[in-house]
């Protein structure tokens, strides 16, 4: 299993229950498929670097999760068939990003690590 990260950025139409909502079919499309969830950060709320379907704000979503790769053609065919979806993104991540996932998700910064290491 390798390790990834998704963003996906939905409608800013969603209400809070349906961002809510979405975000839990993902996650159990991710583990009926075989993945394993690892870390869930909502981000709510963002302006737009640019307009997309005419919109300058959206919900956004980030995701680290454990799957085989074959589960992210499957999730792929589902952003797209789903209309509150404007755009996603999913990145494998190597072992020093998942280090340094793991470092930040706990609090630690990259100082403190440098000292305890040396």
């Amino acid at each position: 299993m390798n390790n990834y990260e998704l963003m996906v950025i939905f409608t800013p139409v969603l209400s809070d229950d349906e961002f809510a909502g979405i975000q839990k079919k993902y996650t159990d499309f991710i583990k009926e498929n075989g993945g394993e969830m690892v870390s869930e950060n909502p981000w709510g709320l963002k302006s737009l670097a640019y307009p997309i379907e005419k919109k300058t704000t959206a919900l956004y979503w980030v995701a680290e999760y454990k799957a085989p790769s074959e589960l992210n053609e499957k999730l792929k065919i589902q952003f797209l068939r789903d209309d509150n979806v404007m755009r996603h993104m999913i990145v494998k991540l190597d072992k020093h990003a998942v280090e340094y996932t793991t470092r930040k998700r706990s609090g630690v910064k990259a100082k403190e690590t440098e000292t305890a290491e040396a």
